[in-house]
């Protein structure tokens, strides 16, 4: 991560960097913070008896789908991890004081990756995600009124998950529901249209997230032998979930469906929008209720977060993965925090872009497409 020459967008910055930061002196959303639940303990107070005594009885330690594994330095940057924890959980305090202030931070979205999903009993699962949202409530949005929440859901019984969101739809600390990329079968299927009634009906937007554990593979050629297979790989979990949600007719179904692709990389995403809108014109009598070129759904619905960065080396190739895009609304800061993509909070954001194109991904993008 280090060593590398200016516009490398994790090289340690120089004096003469230090002009390109504007960015710093002005209020960004950051719309990728972990808030990790440290251990089933702190959910205990939100349990009913039943589930705590099954909790006790059955010596059940809550979902872990690995999606961070504690000894990967891309799970906690070192300067992040706390004495005696290896995984780094923050507190508010360290929260404000390492992210907040520092890079003064308007709004900043929490994102729980709790997997309740994991849970084979859907009760258990929907009690679980219960109190992790109260625990949310308590422990983050009541402590500071710039962060923002992700709603939990079992999204594996979708009823369930709908009712979820309904609890907390109305309340305005929450801004979007959260599920994780891998899913048991693609988030473009009927069988998730509750969920996304509900999501629609509050005004949130529906966030998929990097990681899940469902069960089956992540790839269609069977199960990886490496962390880092798994890691680099999950870009195409990510493409499956937008055909899916393109092609089976999603978006025609909730024309106000908003998509945020959290920590799946965004340098992906125009060769997918040219491969689909090719496919579209020759095999669009398949889906006739896709009425549009696939490219179109994408750039009015869909939005990724910047880190991971997995673009080109220099600013000039980043500004032409933007204009792939074909446009500049597409891409929302993000941190990441605390997990390790760069070495000082500085270097969260590519130096040289314009000072348009800059305001747009720290600030005006995320406010348009949440209800800030």
């Amino acid at each position: 991560m280090k060593g590398q020459k200016k516009g490398i967008f994790l090289a340690p910055l120089s004096d003469n960097d230090l002009n390109d930061l504007f960015w710093i002196n002005q209020n960004v959303i950051d719309c990728d913070i972990h808030n990790e639940v440290p251990n089933i303990e702190v959910l205990k107070p939100y349990l009913s008896d039943h589930w705590r005594s099954y909790i006790e009885e059955s010596a059940f330690r809550g979902p872990d789908s690995d999606d961070y594994p504690e000894g990967a330095p891309t799970s906690v940057a070192l300067s992040f991890r706390k004495t005696g924890s290896v995984k780094g959980n923050l507190d508010i305090g360290e929260l404000r004081e390492g992210l907040l202030d520092k890079l003064k931070i308007e709004f900043g979205i929490l994102n729980c990756a709790y997997r309740v999903q994991a849970v084979h009993d859907e009760q258990l699962a929907l009690t679980l995600s219960s109190a992790v949202n109260q625990w949310q409530v308590d422990t983050w949005l009541s402590r500071d009124t710039r962060l923002r929440g992700s709603i939990v859901i079992p999204s594996q019984n979708p009823i369930l998950a709908a009712k979820e969101i309904d609890r907390w739809g109305h309340d305005s600390r929450f801004v979007q529901v959260i599920m994780p990329v891998r899913s048991l079968i693609p988030y473009g299927s009927r069988k998730y249209d509750p969920i996304y009634e509900a999501v629609v009906r509050h005004g949130l937007v529906l966030g998929i997230q990097f990681g899940g554990s469902p069960g089956h593979p992540s790839t269609p050629s069977g199960w990886l032998s490496t962390y880092a297979e798994e890691f680099a790989s999950m870009s195409q979990v990510f493409q499956s979930q937008v055909m899916s949600l393109i092609v089976e007719g999603a978006f025609d179904r909730f024309p106000t469906l908003k998509v945020s692709l959290i920590e799946g990389g965004f340098t992906w995403m125009p060769p997918l929008m040219w491969r689909l809108d090719k496919e579209w014109k020759g095999l669009r009598r398949n889906i006739p209720w896709v009425k549009k070129p696939p490219s179109e759904y994408i750039r009015k619905h869909i939005r990724l977060t910047l880190q991971p960065i997995d673009g080109p080396g220099n600013i000039k190739q980043f500004s032409e993965v933007i204009g792939q895009l074909d446009s500049e609304e597409m891409l929302m800061f993000s941190t990441d925090y605390p997990h390790w993509q760069f070495d000082r909070i500085e270097e969260a954001f590519p130096l040289g872009l314009s000072r348009e194109v800059t305001t747009k991904i720290l600030l005006k993008n995320a406010q348009s497409f949440y209800r800030f």
